[in-house]
């Protein structure tokens, strides 16, 4: 599996809370800052949506917004509604984590799918952290021939629901974020360093999808440099030139990373989490989480623990 592919298996829609609104002008909601990837599907407008970096942005029929970083932003009929209309919303729970929201009223009729992606534990990528704020389903459809007939489908959906509409619209959702992601990877340049090149680099590119598939294997030079199909030098002086860090560096913060998610959010313990990410005992794996985040693993245990709270507005 290359590197891509291992990393968009985890923006699978698994545990999204997601809504279908239909809501008649004058309307505006806000969503604040969190976690989670979201996502805005504008089956019909009027819509518009306004970010602190880009202020406000017109949305017409079919586009599809993710914002990868869930940074806070606000949907509105018009730039100059104000308030939260949600208070005026008939909200309506379908199961655990579907809704349906309608605002009553005499104006222009929207139609928006709205949902939060909860995303992996190894989604917790360098990909995340390069992707733009935004990104608007039609600046990249021109780069990927299947992004209009799915904007097209959804659309369809939203617009006559039927049974199993939500699950459909979910699945339609998952893939389109897939698919929108690779197409910014790919129209994001030829840089010859950092992650993005090292996931275009077909040696170290396998590397990094092992790693991020088994991160707790023994992983050893030696190993790396045979699934690269590279001498240990070459792998070695190729892997530090490309992400500025040795591959056994990039390993731990990683590891580190996924240890952070498994204690707070998934609540495991100190001892399950040394196991699964391959540290032969508790306290060598205590060690090494305080000397890469400066807190010991207890402390984030105590402070994080309980699942992460999938808000998307409603």
């Amino acid at each position: 599996m290359d590197a891509l592919s291992e990393v968009l298996q985890d923006f699978r829609l698994s545990g999204v809370n997601y809504g279908r609104c239909e809501l008649r002008h004058p309307w505006s909601i806000a969503f604040p800052q969190q976690q989670l990837l979201r996502f805005h599907f504008v089956s019909q407008g009027p819509c518009w949506i306004h970010t602190e970096v880009q202020g406000w942005q017109e949305l017409n029929d079919g586009d599809l917004v993710l914002l990868p970083q869930g940074i806070a932003h606000r949907l509105a009929s018009a730039p100059d509604v104000e308030g939260d209309s949600l208070k005026s919303c008939q909200i309506t729970r379908l199961g655990s984590n579907v809704c349906d929201v309608v605002r009553e009223g005499m104006g222009a009729n929207s139609t928006l799918f709205c949902g939060s992606m909860a995303l992996g534990a190894h989604a917790l990528h360098p990909l995340i952290a390069l992707m733009p704020p935004i990104i608007k389903g039609c600046d990249v459809a021109g780069n990927d021939p299947i992004v209009g007939p799915l904007l097209a489908a959804m659309s369809a959906e939203a617009t006559q629901p039927q049974m199993g509409s939500a699950t459909v619209l979910s699945r339609m959702a998952d893939l389109l974020a897939a698919r929108l992601i690779r197409c910014w990877v790919n129209c994001s340049g030829a840089s010859t360093t950092g992650w993005l090149a090292a996931i275009r680099d077909p040696h170290i590119g396998r590397v990094l999808a092992a790693m991020h598939r088994d991160p707790g294997h023994n992983w050893t030079l030696e190993r790396l440099a045979g699934v690269a199909g590279q001498s240990r030098s070459i792998f070695a002086e190729r892997f530090s030139a490309i992400l500025g860090e040795g591959a056994a560096h990039y390993l731990v913060r990683l590891r580190m990373q996924l240890a952070r998610d498994l204690l707070g959010h998934n609540g495991m313990s100190i001892a399950e989490v040394a196991s699964r990410l391959g540290y032969e005992s508790e306290a060598s794996f205590a060690r090494a989480f305080k000397r890469v985040t400066k807190v010991s693993p207890g402390i984030v245990r105590r402070t994080s623990s309980g699942r992460m709270d999938m808000d998307f507005g409603f």
